[in-house]
Order: C-alpha cells, then sequence, then structure tokens
C-alpha cells in the first residue's frame, strides 16, 4: 500500500499516469464544472484539474477517484481486491486466540503497528488564517451542481465531530449548502454517527464543535464516506489504508483535530435546536432530493494552505465518481460482513441500483428459508439497513454477471411463495416511500427450491455440456477459424 502525504502528491502521479487532464479554459463554478464533470464520468474519463475558475483563485480538481485504475493508485495496489484481502488479513489479526497463531501473525501486526493518528504542532493547512471577522465561503470555488439545486454545495468535505459523552470522534461526508458568508447547512441524515453527536448536545444544551476538512489524502477522503461501526475512529482506518498515520494538528478555535495536510479547513460548530431549510439537492439518487430542515454550521475560522487546491465530486444519475467509491467499499466491507455471514459467497451493489436500492447475494444454501434469513441478517448490519431490494442467489452463481443474475431471478422465482416483504428504517433520500426514513424492503429468493420452502415437484435438471467435450473443442478451437471470422465481421 501508499501513502500519500497529500493530495498534492496523488494529483502528481495521476498527471504521470495520464489520468488527469488540465482544463485550462476558464470555467463558471455554476453548473459548467458539473456538465464538463459528468460528460467525463459517462464516457470513463480523466481526473479533471480546473485551472481558471470563473469568479476564484483557487483551482478545482473533480472525479479524483472515478475509474478503477484511480482507485488502485490512490491506495497503492494492483486492483481493489487486492485492498479488500489486505483489509481482510487486517481483521483476521484482531479475531486470532492462540499463542501460535500470533506468532504466524507477528510480520502483520508489524505493518499495522503505526497505523494510529499522530498529533503535531504545525501545519501546512494552517499557512493560512482567516479570522472570524474576515471569513467568507463565498472566495472559494463552492460549486452549484444542478439547475434546481437550493444554492452552492460543498460536496467533498471531510466533517469532524466528537461524541459530547464519550469523547470518541466520527469522520463523516455530509454536503454543506452554502447560506452566508459563514453558515452553511450540515446534511447528516438521522442514522449518521454526527447527527448522534448533535442530538446528544442538544440534550446537554451545548453547541457542538464542528470541524471540516477540504481535501486531505485519498485515504482519508475515502474513510469518511467508509460504513464504519460508530466505535471506529476513521482516521486510524486511513491509517491502515496508506500505512502510515494520519497526521492531525489541533483546530485554532475550537477543541477538535484535523488532518495536517487539509488544503482548507472550516472550524465552527451548530447551535442546539437551529434548524434552516437545505436543498434541493441533485443527488446521487438522480433525482433533486427535496428541501428539509438540517443544522446550522457557523464559522468561525478558515485556515489553508498558502496554494490550496479545491477537491470537488459531482454526484448525479450513474455512472459517476461515486460509483468507484461505492464499488470500493462493496469489496472492502465483503470480508467483514462473511464474519457475521460466512454462508455468503459474493455480494453486487449494481450502479444503477446507486447502492441503496438493490443488492446481488450469493450464498451457500443450507436449510429451508436460509435466503430469508440473510436479508433479514444484513438489514441489520449498518449501512445495509437501506438496502430496498435484496435478490439471493445459489453459490454457483456469478452476481457480478447481470446475464446470469435475470436468467436465475427469471428462471427461479415464483412470486406468491418467493418474496419475503418487511418494513423499516430506510434511506432518507429514497423518495418512492409514503414516509420519511421509513418505508417497506423485498427480499426475492431466487435459489433452487426445496420441498420443506414449498416445492413438491423434482427441480429440472440445469443444462450443461459434459466436461470431456468441452475440453475436446477448446484443443481444436483455434483451428475452426470462428474467431478469424467473427474479427472480419466486427470490421
Amino acid at each position: 500500500m501508499r501513502a500519500y502525504k497529500n493530495l498534492e502528491e496523488f494529483i502528481e502521479v495521476l498527471e504521470k499516469e495520464n489520468e488527469l487532464l488540465r482544463i485550462k479554459e476558464e470555467i463558471s463554478p455554476e453548473l459548467e464544472i458539473t456538465e464538463i464533470t459528468d460528460r467525463v464520468c459517462k464516457l470513463g474519463g480523466p481526473c479533471l484539474f480546473f485551472e481558471k475558475v470563473k469568479g476564484h483563485k483557487i483551482p478545482v480538481v473533480t472525479n479524483l477517484f472515478g475509474s478503477f485504475k484511480r482507485i488502485s493508485l490512490a491506495f497503492g495496489v494492483k486492483d481493489v481486491n487486492e485492498l479488500a484481502k489486505n483489509f481482510e488479513e487486517f481483521l483476521e489479526i484482531k479475531q486470532v486466540e492462540s499463542f501460535l497463531d500470533k506468532l504466524k501473525l507477528i510480520p502483520k501486526i508489524w505493518q499495522v503497528k503505526d497505523i494510529f493518528p499522530k498529533l503535531v504542532d504545525k501545519a501546512p493547512c494552517q499557512e493560512v488564517i482567516i479570522e472570524e471577522k474576515e471569513v467568507d465561503l463565498f472566495k472559494l470555488p463552492i460549486l452549484k451542481c444542478w439547475p434546481k439545486d437550493g444554492g452552492y454545495y460543498i460536496t467533498l468535505p471531510c466533517v469532524i465531530t466528537k461524541d459530547p459523552e464519550t469523547g470518541i470522534r466520527n469522520l463523516g461526508m455530509y454536503r454543506m449548502q452554502v447560506y452566508t458568508k459563514n453558515e452553511t447547512g450540515l446534511h447528516w441524515q438521522i442514522h449518521k454517527g454526527a447527527a448522534l453527536h448533535y442530538l446528544k448536545a442538544e440534550k446537554l444544551g451545548e453547541k457542538l464543535p464542528v470541524a471540516v476538512s477540504i481535501g486531505p489524502d485519498p485515504a482519508v477522503i475515502y474513510s469518511a464516506t467508509a460504513p464504519l461501526p460508530e466505535d471506529i475512529d476513521e482516521f486510524l482506518f486511513a491509517g491502515f489504508l496508506r500505512g502510515r498515520p494520519v497526521e492531525l494538528v489541533k483546530c485554532l478555535t475550537i477543541p477538535l483535530e484535523v488532518p495536517a495536510e487539509s488544503q482548507i479547513v472550516l472550524e465552527g460548530y451548530v447551535e442546539p435546536f437551529e434548524r434552516r431549510l437545505e436543498g434541493p439537492f441533485g443527488d446521487h439518487t438522480g433525482y433533486y432530493t427535496p428541501p428539509d430542515y438540517y443544522p446550522v454550521f457557523k464559522v468561525t475560522c478558515i485556515t489553508m494552505k498558502k496554494n490550496p487546491i479545491y477537491p470537488a465530486t459531482v454526484v448525479g444519475k450513474p455512472p459517476q465518481e461515486d460509483c468507484y467509491l461505492g464499488k470500493l467499499t462493496e469489496r472492502l466491507f465483503l470480508p467483514l460482513i462473511k464474519k457475521f455471514l460466512p454462508e455468503i459467497v459474493d455480494i453486487n451493489l449494481p450502479w444503477e441500483g446507486v447502492f441503496h436500492n438493490l443488492a446481488f447475494v450469493s450464498i451457500d444454501k443450507r436449510y429451508p428459508g436460509h435466503a430469508f434469513k440473510v436479508a433479514s441478517a444484513l438489514w441489520g448490519l449498518g449501512q445495509m439497513i437501506f438496502t430496498k431490494i435484496i435478490i439471493v442467489f445459489d453459490k454457483e452463481v456469478d452476481v457480478q454477471n447481470l446475464k446470469e443474475v435475470l436468467f436465475y431471478m427469471s428462471s427461479n422465482v415464483d412470486p406468491e411463495r418467493d418474496i419475503l416483504i418487511v418494513k423499516g428504517p430506510i434511506d432518507v433520500l429514497d423518495h418512492a416511500s409514503s414516509y420519511l426514513a421509513f418505508g417497506s424492503k423485498i427480499c426475492i429468493d431466487a435459489t433452487r427450491k426445496w420441498k420443506q420452502e414449498g416445492y413438491l415437484r423434482e427441480w429440472p435438471e440445469e443444462i450443461k455440456m459434459s466436461k470431456e467435450i468441452k475440453e475436446k473443442i477448446d484443443k481444436i478451437w483455434s483451428k475452426l477459424g470462428i474467431e478469424e471470422y467473427l474479427k472480419k465481421g466486427s470490421l
């Protein structure tokens, strides 16, 4: 794994790898950057570095993680699966009990011994200090992404809070609508860690300090999106991903710490019981999220590097940059899900389902009703609570292959028998439900059915060619001239 000291190092590597394009034309942060980025995302194109942003001196970078190659470069691995394997080995370290097995894991333990956040006295993110009376958020090249957005939004903020009772830190990514030169909304939904911190602060009648890191290194940016348990420090997780501690520095006006290599830092607080209408916002669902009331963040100080870069992301109808980050999460956290549900073989959260709407799951089926048990358990695991449709398949089905998924789903399902509908919490962004954050979810059992599940006939045998014939044809395939014919036909 590779540790980037800061965002600049990552951008330098992207440029060397021909994964970054510098845009030299003057482009407006109002809609124009979004339109260009959206087109490039749909084409599977590069990271974009906008050198001349209309009305601003600070450049903007978008689509940092918008390809599997860039995801791999961000963490210094060959592919996402290698990173997932490293994480699986890390999880094994925490579960080993016998002394002999612990000895075998010493090399792995040594690799992760220095992943805890490190406090430093001086930091590049505090080279420039803008005091409260001089704060003006409109001087930052913040984007207005879509025509009917409620305003300008900070779309890639790493938002830091601490539990006012336990002191446990949370790092999350919640969009921020700019209201005034020193106020924004904080769209932390009711299921998120920061929202819990705020509710606790309200009960105590206290302000909740909030710090916002804009543009830390890639590992920290991703960790802010990762669905970690509430008691796991995201900076610790980022340290694991980068193989080196995240350096933190104390804020100047609030009792929080921020990544020392942030491009820009916003310091401030939210008042108890103060809400303001936020939205609408063109979201990753492909629809505008309607306006609702959210806490108001009041900026007490801005610090930044001398020559900062402003990173932003654009969300909308897939594929977008967040699709690749979502796939990283799918691969990275599958080993953790398997710790709770070892019968799971694989999971696919397709882009078209915008991740929280649809999941294909393959399992090693062992007993009647096993598919419904797995779906029920998944709905109880972290952010899987938001998954609206879960379709469960037998272990031999490749759930990453849409053709196989559609074939077995269509073939193996009797709707009356094989559908389970439950009610419970759902994603706040789900516009289809009758109520905000509450609705129904469905599991479709697409596994082979047993007699104990009400199937009283003989399940038909699937058509397959014999192994001997397949091997024989493999040996003579190149002599048949079929591939050459097909290649000519495609010219």
